[in-house]
């Protein structure tokens, strides 16, 4: 009978095997960390039950299917058992669907094959060729981590490290990552070094974010927030010369921007601050608590300018990402000048807002 099984479950069933594993292991799927992570198992558990030969085939030009049906018919030279990884992209493996069938009806003994291939859709699961190496096999689907699922998906990486995290910091990290699990992962490495008593706060995982760099995206912002061009202009300068990537920077500035103009709009009608940064925490998908504790910088920064130039501020971050994206300034403009110019804008408050070719000057 033929075994479906999710990714997070696929450990529980490895452990689970005694000494002779399936025919064949197929892993569908396009998010790379999860495929890896379970191709990676299967790996282990096949060396812990002596698959020690290991034989890779990627289906790409000039691979010979003739090749992979030779290795079936091949004795394991240097093990008693092998493992055959077959990595071809579903649309591709037509072309040897008479190996793959044959390997179905009369696995080889002491032979393992792990396929790796790409999302399956469901009426093709009936393509004849699947559907007979599926019915020896364990497949795994690789399903894409959705934002609602995010934090709960991190949660439980934490909690396989032996961490436990608070709500805020949890919060926090999901908008860090914007749903990369490669990222994800890697953050959880580094907060297993910096958490203290297996706790992640908040202020660990700023710590993690910042680990690799002397400012970050988020301490630029806050500096533009709170109206200190020449720190903002510093640290812009210090991310530049580092490498930093610009989308990271003009991201963390636009996101300042409309929460800002979301509370300026509410403020406007009359809603108290406190509940206005809470409403747009909401609205945004941010950490209520995080904007509570920059409330001065929020209204100060929309005392010093006002609805008018906060959206104008967002018209300037369009230009900035259009430039980033290719496009070109009638006067040639580089992207990074016109990010300068929105950071001087956005810490002045300046109404007479720098146009393309009236360029802020970078620090030395």
């Amino acid at each position: 009978m033929p075994t479906n099984l999710k990714a997070e479950q696929l450990p529980r069933h490895l452990a689970s095997v005694r000494e002779e594993m399936e025919p064949a292991y197929i892993v569908s799927g396009d998010e790379p960390l999860q495929t890896q992570e379970a191709c990676d198992g299967i790996r282990a558990a096949a060396r812990q039950r002596g698959y020690t030969e290991r034989v890779v085939y990627t289906v790409d030009t000039g691979f010979s299917w003739t090749d992979l049906l030779s290795e079936f018919g091949n004795l394991s030279l240097f093990a008693s058992r092998k493992l055959v990884e077959l990595r071809v992209p579903f649309e591709r493996a037509s072309g040897g669907k008479e190996v793959l069938i044959n390997y179905a009806k009369n696995p080889p003994r002491d032979t393992l094959l792990l396929l790796q291939t790409s999302r399956i859709a469901k009426a093709k699961e009936k393509t004849a060729w699947f559907a007979a190496l599926a019915a020896r096999a364990v497949h795994i689907r690789i399903w894409p981590v959705e934002p609602g699922q995010l934090p709960g998906w991190i949660r439980t990486r934490l909690a396989r490290a032996g961490l436990k995290i608070d709500p805020q910091a949890l919060e926090m990290l999901s908008g860090c990552v914007e749903g990369n699990l490669l990222a994800a992962a890697q953050e959880v490495e580094r907060l297993k070094l910096l958490a203290d008593n297996a706790l992640v706060t908040v202020e660990t995982v700023r710590q993690a974010v910042a680990d690799h760099a002397r400012y970050t995206p988020f301490d630029l912002a806050d500096a533009a927030l709170a109206g200190n061009a020449r720190q903002s202009l510093r640290i812009y300068a210090t991310l530049m010369a580092a490498g930093s990537e610009p989308y990271p920077i003009l991201w963390s500035l636009t996101r300042e921007l409309r929460l800002a103009n979301h509370i300026a709009a509410s403020l406007r009608q009359g809603v108290a601050l406190p509940q206005a940064l809470e409403q747009a925490a909401r609205v945004h998908g941010q950490v209520p608590f995080l904007l509570k504790k920059k409330q001065a910088h929020y209204q100060q920064f929309i005392y010093r300018l006002g609805e008018r130039t906060i959206r104008h501020c967002i018209k300037k971050a369009a230009q900035a990402d259009r430039l980033l994206k290719g496009a070109v300034a009638d006067d040639g403009q580089p992207a990074s000048q016109a990010l300068a110019n929105l950071i001087v804008a956005m810490s002045t408050g300046s109404t007479n807002l720098p146009e393309p070719g009236a360029s802020a000057p970078l620090p030395h």
